[in-house]
């Protein structure tokens, strides 16, 4: 049976969100970033891109080629409401959603067509949907396989779509550049182009055998995605592996006394996160960069899962206790492990639990209508705020950046 899938994408996602909520930034080249010289770029609108910027590039040189450009700090709250009410209507068509971040998803409409009709059309609905409720552009891609879906969107962007028929997916794949396909890298693209393969055609025209001579198992599985062949499932599974918070520091700190008022807040940030998406840790993760950008990680299991930010800080410290630190320390992160679902009612004569649960749903209360710093610890009160290091394309489902008021 041939499959409809659908890949929707929101477009320049954070940015987007960013426009959105001020309205003197539509319309504006807007770049999502942190730290002008050591951060990344996290999202870039389409205003911005004709200068060349893009995702993941350096901020350093983002501001060099668009110096015009409105950098704005990141609202990761903000984002991830916003994924909450998309991927909200997204389920409403289909169980089958398979989330590749914050804001792009693969969906097997295969068994609600009889309901909403063409994959076209419910592909439509959807982005009339997330405009409508969400005020936010999405671009779709609709085809019989899940890469297919994905190149389309890419193609139809911004805030299109475009949909391939199953009968008509060789004739779609063969004038793309090999680039396109899955698992083709800069160094596999140079290596077809050495063969003269330049287009996904000419790959769809060599034996297999002789692209398995010669590019080893890989040839026959680009062979196949060549032919449109592409058996991957949806596989609808949104549930996180961690939740964390990481900084990047703008100048290097040295010493245990200068990283633990940022892990404490880092560890308040993630305790946070957990109350909010009703899980419990049962892990913690420290996380440290040196100068030499040398990742060091440290893990402690816990002895009950806890939501608690100071439970996970006294964990963390304990870590960064017991690590040496012959270097500056560039970035830090804690992350929550082996997460499980809301234990649900505190034991009964646990009074500490209890009374720790009540403070932390009034303090819960209070950054929700006021931002993170209306009450918080000492140690942490004057902290500036950083950028988390890591870009968009590396799983922002995981990440939490700190809330500024506008």
């Amino acid at each position: 049976m041939t499959r409809t899938i659908i890949h929707v994408d929101m477009d320049a996602f954070y940015a987007s969100v960013e426009q959105r909520d001020d309205p003197r930034l539509r319309g504006k080249p807007v770049i999502v970033g942190g730290h002008p010289t050591r951060g990344v770029v996290l999202a870039a609108s389409y205003e911005v891109r004709p200068f060349g910027v893009r995702s993941a590039m350096p901020m350093s040189q983002a501001v060099r080629r668009a110096p015009h450009a409105v950098v704005v700090p990141p609202r990761f709250e903000a984002y991830a409401t916003a994924s909450e009410e998309v991927f909200q209507i997204l389920e409403s068509v289909t169980p089958l959603v398979e989330p590749l971040s914050l804001d792009e998803a693969f969906l097997d409409v295969t068994g609600s067509l009889a309901l909403f009709g063409t994959g076209a059309r419910i592909a439509t609905n959807l982005r009339t949907r997330i405009a409508r409720e969400v005020n936010l552009p999405a671009s779709a891609g609709i085809a019989a396989v899940k890469m297919v879906a994905k190149i389309a969107s890419d193609l139809a962007k911004p805030n299109g779509q475009k949909e391939v028929p199953a009968h008509e997916t060789l004739s779609f794949l063969a004038a793309l550049p090999v680039g396109r396909l899955w698992g083709v890298g800069p160094r596999m693209e140079e290596t077809l182009h050495g063969m003269g393969i330049r287009t996904v055609g000419q790959i769809a025209a060599q034996d297999p055998g002789f692209l398995e001579e010669k590019l080893g198992s890989m040839g026959r599985h680009l062979h196949d995605l060549a032919t449109g062949v592409d058996e991957r499932d949806v596989v609808p599974d949104r549930a996180a592996k961690s939740i964390g918070a990481e900084d990047t520091f703008p100048d290097d700190l040295r010493g245990a006394d200068a990283l633990l008022p940022h892990i404490h807040a880092q560890a308040l940030r993630v305790g946070r996160r957990l109350r909010r998406s009703g899980t419990r840790a049962g892990a913690v993760q420290l996380k440290l960069k040196d100068t030499d950008f040398k990742l060091i990680t440290r893990r402690k299991t816990l002895d009950a899962p806890t939501d608690d930010g100071q439970a996970l800080f006294r964990a963390a410290r304990e870590l960064l206790e017991r690590t040496p630190l012959p270097k500056a320390i560039r970035l830090t992160g804690v992350s929550a492990q082996e997460l499980l679902g809301d234990a649900g009612q505190l034991p009964l004569f646990d009074a500490k639990a209890q009374k720790n649960s009540r403070l932390n749903a009034a303090l819960d209360a209070i950054v929700q209508r006021y931002g993170s710093k209306a009450v918080t610890t000492a140690d942490v009160a004057d902290l500036e705020e950083y950028v988390d290091e890591r870009d968009r394309a590396a799983g922002a489902s995981n990440l939490d950046f700190p809330r500024k008021p506008r």
